[in-house]
């Protein structure tokens, strides 16, 4: 009986392909409403918790662990849009709040119109992506508006749009504090410190554009006539849809959906290094470390180098999961018909920077991984949509503008997917978390999944925890030696014989 019973459990752990975690995401009909909610949910579908809003999303929610005194361990920072934008584009926010596992707001920072705080005195507009910090701070991407006298000074020689305005981009990094409600930036990086041009020589940051791969060319595009989802009268030019950090390397990479590429630049320094050409662990200031997806930007490489199409979601994949280290995005447009997912190996250096040939763009030359849409798999958005490996190796997808999530191996076989009921319904991007990423969710030793019940599927996880392809969880440690192996899954076995 007892073999029988093992050979269950083992036939279970085969054909159990779906990653076990929790999906957070938030649907809307169209972004930047009047209010929306954020769900997680199992991989059931059940509804582990919700959080209302009074404002529509931006992008995509984070959930974020902290040891704040008096707090939950996990706090939810959501980015929306705000009542009043200077800028109206696709993607536009302009709010960032913090909620708690409760759903009670804990802070909200408005970022629209002149920062007190910010090195400049042009208004900025928050838009899309934001990305927490592991110290609690938060990254927030945002446009910044430059009239004609500022980009002609520049050496930008015109803007495609009736307002004579160029909106490029800036980062601010921002402390909140969750006791007073208070916040203060503490670290700036402005693209316009990082333009060359090829068009008047008096200016100081005129240069051949091939020569400086680490700047980007300040008449690249066009300015404002780009149009793109939710129109674009403002003068939209980079039209950045992303932005996620790497600890390791303490580098931040970013999206452009307009110039098809994406930028890797360097966090370490200070905000006066980051207006500069030198300075932090690259010794290369706020310049790109790295951009690859469209060489020809730069003036270098071919239409054959030119990989990426108005994609989304750029991140480094996570450590613990495979490929970690490497980046993986949604292109949009990959092709006339569908969009696809795809993974590339950066040409990463042991000091930090990124490896590129004179006169040659930056690698890799091809894709390391790809789940193509087909006829069978028809997965393409026109505005925003997500990818994120998994640490079983399953990536997680988000068709945006359909409003599907969908799980895939590696040979991009479904294993999951999810539609979101409704009409003109839309998700940014979904994100899944391990279970054992909210600790309080669970509490009986060997309930490994917090069902309130010890059976076969707790015995799966565990055995998903010894093979490597799950985050261990304490819970499993049933004989409490600090180690969970087979010992543990005989224990837990006879728990379920034995109830």
């Amino acid at each position: 009986m007892k073999n029988i019973f093992y050979g269950f459990i083992l036939f279970t752990f085969l054909m159990s392909d779906v990653y076990d975690g929790y999906t957070l995401y938030t649907p809307g009909g169209g972004f930047g409403g009047g209010s929306a909610t954020t769900y997680l949910k199992d991989s059931n579908d059940n509804i582990i918790n919700t959080w209302e809003h009074d404002c529509g999303a931006a992008s995509m929610p984070y959930l974020v662990l902290t040891d704040e005194p008096g707090l939950e361990n996990s706090l939810l920072y959501y980015p929306c849009k705000n009542s009043n934008p200077i800028m109206e584009a696709g993607g536009v926010g302009g709010q960032v709040k913090i909620y708690n596992w409760d759903g009670d707001l804990l802070w909200s920072y408005t970022l629209s119109g002149t920062i007190q705080g910010a090195t400049s005195s042009n208004g900025m507009q928050h838009h899309h992506d934001i990305e927490p910090l592991p110290n609690g701070n938060i990254l927030i991407l945002a446009w910044e508006r430059l009239y004609q006298d500022e980009w002609q000074s520049l050496g930008v020689e015109s803007v495609n749009n009736s307002i004579n305005q160029m909106w490029s981009t800036a980062i601010l990094e921002i402390e909140p504090n969750l006791n007073t409600g208070q916040s203060q930036i503490v670290w700036q990086w402005y693209l316009k410190d990082h333009l060359v041009q090829d068009t008047d020589p008096s200016l100081p940051n005129y240069g051949i554009i091939s020569e400086h791969p680490e700047l980007m060319d300040g008449n690249c595009g066009n300015i404002g006539s780009n149009g793109g989802p939710g129109g674009d009268p403002g003068g939209d030019w980079m039209h950045m849809n992303a932005i996620d950090y790497n600890e390791d390397l303490d580098q931040i990479v970013l999206s452009s959906r307009f110039q098809d590429e994406i930028y890797v630049i360097d966090h370490s320094t200070t905000t006066q290094e980051a207006a500069s050409h030198s300075g932090g662990n690259s010794g290369k200031g706020g310049d790109f470390l790295y951009r690859w997806g469209n060489p020809q930007n730069y003036g270098r490489g071919s239409n054959s180098d030119h990989w990426l199409g108005d994609q989304h979601s750029i991140n480094w994949i996570d450590n613990g999961s495979p490929g970690e280290g490497n980046m993986i995005c949604y292109v949009n447009q990959y092709n006339s018909m569908y969009s696809a997912v795809l993974e590339f190996v950066p040409p990463l250096m042991e000091d930090g920077n990124y490896y590129i040939e004179d006169g040659e763009p930056f690698g890799p030359s091809t894709y390391e991984w790809i789940a193509e849409a087909s006829s069978n798999f028809n997965f393409s958005t026109q505005m925003q949509g997500g990818a994120f490996r998994l640490p079983n190796g399953n990536t997680l997808i988000t068709d945006c503008d359909s409003a599907d999530i969908y799980e895939v191996d590696e040979s991009g076989t479904i294993e999951y997917s999810y539609s979101q009921p409704g009409n003109n319904m839309m998700i940014a991007r979904a994100q899944k978390y391990n279970p054992d990423y909210f600790d309080f969710v669970t509490g009986m030793p060997g309930d490994v999944n917090g069902d309130d019940i010890i059976n076969v599927l707790d015995v799966v996880q565990t055995i998903n925890m010894i093979l490597g392809s799950q985050n261990s969880s304490s819970l499993a440690d049933l004989n409490d030696d600090g180690i969970i192996n087979i010992l543990d899954v005989v224990l837990m076995i006879n728990i379920v014989l034995n109830p």
